[in-house]
């Protein structure tokens, strides 16, 4: 029974109105017949229209014009219906980019010298909870996490799943990879994985807080890998501005703004991303705002069937026979 009811919704949109079909044949056994009214003004041509109007009558009630009415109220009911007809598949756009998160989670990012919520916090915890709610946006996109320290490791692989991202983002902490930070280790590994993906636009977002200091791959040459892949890497030099708060004064410390920004800026500039400098939370808020307005790729989505509605071809068709049974009696002779 299941089976003959997919069936059928398949066919019709509405396939309940086929209930309607045997509605004249029961009104015309239900219901009583029609009494003869007496005629209420006498003419003297009034036996002749009589006849006239009883030669009409028999043409309507032959068989031949109760067949045509017949199917006429036929094709409305399966007009009604709404025949529907499956066409080629077809695979609609899908708006969404591939797009990969590079974090550093090197030593320094434990450095207590960011806001949160009007209460400070260490430079990991910001950048999660920055990141955490640009995930929430990237509705369309495939989104992968890379951590880096002294090595890289991909945590979380391209996927539109942002809820496992967000989770594998969660439960990163500083000196999971270690403590030095290979930034060109981590780009390598980025092109790596977007490499094997079909899309034709390539995102890598890179945060980190120092310097490169382990990995096998110096950054400059990796920029020039992803270039060839065709991989855009904006860079994200994230950090306070070299002093510490004491009291309400700001106390400057010796090396504590150790940035490399000329190799930042070299690698967005070589594959045609861009550099951001966030020197507190609020700014990486606007960073990651800039960011989310990227011009999106399009890329083939599910394949789906469309449905072609096809009730205009009954509804003709009750409307010509009803406009036949209309003119047939006019045809025939007095």
């Amino acid at each position: 029974m299941s089976d003959w009811l997919s069936r059928w919704s398949e066919l019709f949109a509405w396939p309940w109105w086929l209930l309607a079909l045997p509605l004249p044949w029961l009104a015309r056994w239900l219901l009583p017949p029609a009494r003869e009214a007496s005629a209420a003004l006498k003419v003297p041509f009034g036996a002749r229209l009589d006849a006239v109007a009883g030669h009409g009558g028999r043409s309507l009630r032959g068989g031949g014009a109760r067949g045509w009415m017949w199917l006429a109220w036929a094709l409305l009911c399966v007009a009604a219906a709404r025949p529907q007809q499956l066409g080629e598949a077809v695979q609609p756009p899908q708006v969404g980019r591939d797009l990969m998160l590079a974090l550093d989670l090197s030593g320094s990012m434990s450095e207590p010298d960011m806001s949160l919520n009007d209460r400070p916090v260490d430079r990991l915890t910001a950048a999660k909870a920055v990141l955490a709610d640009f995930l929430e946006r990237r509705s369309g996109d495939r989104v992968g996490l890379i951590v880096f320290g002294r090595r890289a490791y991909a945590l979380a692989p391209l996927t539109l799943d942002r809820a496992t991202v967000r989770d594998q983002l969660r439960d990163s902490v500083v000196g999971l990879a270690g403590q030095e930070t290979a930034i060109g280790d981590a780009i390598g590994l980025a092109v790596k994985r977007l490499r094997e993906q079909p899309a034709e636009q390539r995102v890598l977002i890179l945060l980190t807080d120092g310097v490169n200091t382990a990995g096998a791959l110096d950054p400059r040459k990796a920029a020039e890998l992803a270039r060839d892949d065709r991989v855009r890497i904006h860079t994200i030099a994230f950090g306070g501005d070299g002093s510490l708060s004491l009291f309400g004064f700001k106390i400057a410390v010796p090396g504590g703004d150790a940035l490399d920004e000329s190799t930042l800026r070299h690698i967005a500039r070589t594959t045609g991303g861009r550099f951001f400098r966030a020197r507190d939370t609020g700014e990486l808020v606007g960073i990651y705002a800039e960011i989310d307005r990227l011009e999106p790729i399009r890329r083939p989505g599910q394949a789906v069937r469309p449905r072609i509605e096809r009730y205009a071809w009954p509804l003709g068709g009750a409307l010509a026979l009803a406009l036949l049974g209309f003119l047939w009696p006019r045809r025939r002779p007095a």
